[in-house]
């Protein structure tokens, strides 16, 4: 384990996180609000902790492989929910710490559940700072950095990616990850822009704007009025609806685009199916809650919006849907597990994973029908190799392990089932509102410290798809590496050698 190079990494991590906060600032000199002196205490104790952190590693091998990728990882975003808490709990605003961590880890990893029941109370560059964490967390703190500074020697940083980005498998769009991870944001940041422009056109005024657009760019949630986003107009609410939809796409579909491979588009079938899920859900809700609104038009309007947002995991609501059907409230409950593409900002298990499951038991159902038959997985025409599908199969036992024993957890709290349960799978999939007592016009300040640690983890682990946290809590990642080393050395080419090692046992 390379040690030293991990401790310089999150050095270089909390710096950067200090310079995430600086926009806060100018917002706070806009509206000349004098308490942002809590801003910037948090900012120097950011950036005092990571000076001393990277001035202190010296590390003599600038190389890292998949342990410490997944280890970086986990740790950057714990210790950013950590710190990023700080400018809300050292002026009050947020007075219990382990609260101010859950608002955090939920805006960072684009949950968007909250514990507040007056965000309004919460000055401008506080509501500023809470909207712009989805959007750094959106396509990943790590990509981020990465498209910025080069953090690790040679392809290192390829392990960082693979740790962060949500799917079954991440691959370099280009030879370099970091170019990849430029390319990445380059495409983020103009549709943010774009959003942003076209709701500015549409008269939203420019707070709102920026907060909503980092928002829905991060497929966050979290608001800057107490009614949600239901007092903004139709063209806003739809424009919003589209964007939600466009953030929860693959991002390859989009370098296709721009790289003018347009007829490829409809061979990726795993944004042809997100978009087949989308309409149906919407039409079978839109039928099921007709008869609550004056016109269908306002039905398939809000129908459209919360289909969008859950599937999406984004978790804005335009009406409460708490006090919908049966039928609809448990089409978004699947939507909540089904999620987003591989690639894009969404979370959920991935559209791309339900496809190869649904695959698998065809093929399965295939064999004890043809016992001697042999068939591959294939998808988008390429057959599928062992690894991948182990990897997922291992992806979605551990995602239901973690669920199931987290409901078991939080259930001290002594709420009902419906509550527990969504609010395990709300936090999870990093959507933000469940149903009942944690559903769109209430929050989760009723739980307890203990379980509210519970839900951070689980906000974590969903966003970073489970494995990359479990690795902190396995005893093979902190191991001597000494037998490691020997096994290294006694290979003919080191470097394959720790890779394959790494991924057989961490």
């Amino acid at each position: 384990m390379n040690f030293a190079m991990i401790f310089r990494i999150l050095g270089w991590m909390l710096m950067f996180e200090a310079a995430f906060m600086a926009p806060s600032g100018v917002v706070a000199t806009i509206y000349r609000e004098g308490d942002v002196i809590w801003l910037l205490a948090s900012m120097g104790i950011c950036l005092g902790a990571g000076a001393v952190m990277v001035l202190v590693s010296r590390p003599k091998n600038r190389r890292i492989y998949a342990r410490e990728g997944s280890v970086i990882c986990a740790l950057v975003w714990f210790l950013y929910s950590i710190f990023g808490a700080l400018p809300f709990y050292l002026p009050g605003y947020v007075p219990d710490f382990i609260d101010a961590v859950f608002e955090t880890a939920s805006g960072f990893t684009t949950t968007g559940a909250s514990i507040l029941s007056d965000v309004e109370a919460l000055p401008h560059w506080l509501l500023f700072w809470r909207s712009f964490t989805h959007w750094v967390g959106g396509m990943g703190i790590l990509v981020f950095v990465m498209a910025v500074i080069p953090l690790a020697a040679g392809g290192s940083t390829m392990y960082l990616m693979k740790a962060e980005s949500p799917g079954p498998s991440v691959k370099k769009m280009v030879p370099k990850a970091g170019q990849t991870a430029g390319i990445l944001y380059k495409m983020y940041f103009a549709l943010t822009a774009l959003e942003a422009v076209i709701l500015l056109a549409l008269q939203m005024p420019l707070f709102d704007t920026l907060c909503l657009t980092f928002g829905t760019a991060g497929t966050g949630g979290f608001a800057v009025l107490n009614s949600g986003l239901a007092t903004y107009s139709i063209p806003q609410q739809v424009v919003i609806t589209i964007f939600m939809i466009l953030f929860g796409t693959n991002f390859s579909v989009y370098y296709l685009i721009v790289t003018g491979h347009i007829k490829d588009v409809p061979k990726v079938s795993e944004a042809m199916t997100y978009f087949s899920i989308i309409g149906a859900a919407i039409a079978m809700i839109t039928v099921s809650i007709h008869h609550l609104y004056p016109n269908v038009g306002l039905a398939l309007k809000d129908a459209a919006f919360q289909v969008g947002s859950i599937i999406t995991t984004t978790g804005y609501s335009t009406t409460d849907f708490d006090v919908w059907p049966a039928f609809s409230k448990w089409i978004l409950v699947l939507l909540m597990f089904c999620g987003a593409c591989a690639g894009s900002t969404g979370g959920g298990i991935k559209v791309s994973r339900i496809q190869v499951a649904v695959k698998t038991i065809a093929k399965e159902l295939d064999s004890a029908i043809h016992p001697n038959s042999v068939k591959k997985i294939k998808y988008d025409g390429k057959p599928l190799e062992h690894s991948v599908l182990r990897g997922i199969n291992v992806f979605i036992v551990a995602y239901f392990l973690v669920m199931a024993i987290s409901i078991l957890l939080i259930s001290i709290d002594d709420f009902n089932l419906e509550t527990n349960f969504t609010a395990v799978a709300a936090t999870l999939n990093n959507i933000g509102p469940g149903l009942n007592k944690v559903g769109p016009t209430m929050n989760y300040s009723g739980y307890s410290p203990f379980s509210t640690c519970i839900l951070i983890f689980d906000m974590i682990a969903g966003r970073l798809e489970i494995l990359p946290v479990l690795i902190l809590f396995s005893i093979h990642t902190w191991k001597d590496g000494e037998l490691l080393s020997r096994t290294v050395r006694s290979r003919k080419t080191p470097r394959i050698a720790d890779e394959e090692l790494l991924d057989e046992g961490f």
